[in-house]
């Protein structure tokens, strides 16, 4: 299956999105649909993997101060979409090939650490500091 990514924040299907981040995703169901639509309103870049259909098949988002630093959330890939590398593909246009590239990125997760070590994430260092979020969203 071929897959078409674009960072076009109009292309998102965002019925889909809330759709698995709601129910799937562990870091987030926390949220309304109020929340992740105002998150989607103002990331600073988000990356949709859509397949031959045009159907959003996976998804990365990025919050950033535009000059040095963005935050990477939210990525994704649909259960149906997986092993096609679609997860490599949405970090890389993300991180390496877009605007972004220079920037000192940041991320959380707690399962995904070998895919991001692929694109220079590593544990921090004595330079970076941490507050944990509130119990509600841990």
């Amino acid at each position: 299956m071929t897959y078409d990514l674009d960072d076009d924040p109009a292309r998102i299907q965002r019925d889909v999105v809330w759709g698995w981040l709601s129910t799937d995703a562990y870091w987030g169901r926390w949220r309304s649909r109020a929340d992740l639509e105002a998150q989607l309103d103002s990331a600073w870049r988000i990356v949709g993997a859509y397949d031959e259909s045009g159907a959003l098949a996976g998804l990365a988002r990025a919050v950033s101060d535009g000059v040095a630093f963005a935050y990477l959330a939210d990525v994704f890939v649909l259960p149906e979409h997986r092993g096609h590398g679609l997860g490599k593909r949405l970090v890389e246009e993300m991180i390496d090939n877009g605007p972004g590239r220079d920037f000192r990125w940041v991320l959380f997760t707690a399962d995904a650490h070998d895919l991001y070590r692929r694109f220079g994430f590593v544990e921090p260092d004595a330079t970076a500091m941490v507050r944990p979020a509130a119990s509600h969203m841990r």
